[in-house]
């Protein structure tokens, strides 16, 4: 009788990890758009040890250095984009990866698009989750991933000069 207890247990046990780990591999596509609402590409989320990875796989963008933050509301309506609200903020900081003051839990490193147009790479957010807390992508029924025009200077308020609101897709719960 006892052994049968502690396989039960054990059992139990695995099956607990194995779903947990199947929750943390959980990847989020979303695909991302210009104020006329054409394709630019798309970015996969998954956790990371720290934050949010995020790889990107974008095309028809200007060349050069561009800012992308999490913003606070799930809505991507040109062509401003102003419908994706400020930076998820919870702990209402102030903006910059190198702010002392900072950061935004919706700030991460800026991402360079080739000569070509295209950028096929990986940011981490580093503030923001998958789960179910005030940090996570998908709090308040979601969130909304934005490229801006230019790079993020990591400590100007509110949004780091980054420039106007080029691209937007929204982050949400499948």
């Amino acid at each position: 009788m006892r052994v049968h207890n502690i396989l039960a247990v054990t059992g139990s046990l695995v099956i607990s990890f194995a779903f947990s780990a199947a929750a943390q591999k959980a990847t989020t596509k979303v695909e991302l758009n210009d104020a006329q609402g054409k394709s630019v590409g798309t970015a996969e989320l998954t956790p990371a040890a720290q934050g949010v990875s995020i790889r990107l796989n974008l095309m028809n963008l200007t060349p050069g250095e561009h800012a992308i933050h999490v913003h606070t509301v799930a809505k991507c309506e040109g062509p401003a984009f102003t419908t994706a609200g400020p930076h998820l903020n919870p702990d209402a900081k102030h903006h910059g990866l190198q702010n002392p003051d900072g950061p935004h839990a919706g700030d991460m490193p800026n991402f360079t698009v080739a000569a070509d147009g295209t950028a096929k790479t990986t940011v981490v957010a580093p503030g923001v989750t998958m789960g179910d807390d005030s940090h996570s992508v998908f709090t308040n029924g979601g969130t909304a991933l934005v490229i801006h025009a230019k790079a993020d200077d990591m400590k100007s308020d509110p949004a780091g000069n980054a420039g106007d609101r080029i691209a937007c897709g929204t982050i949400a719960k499948k």
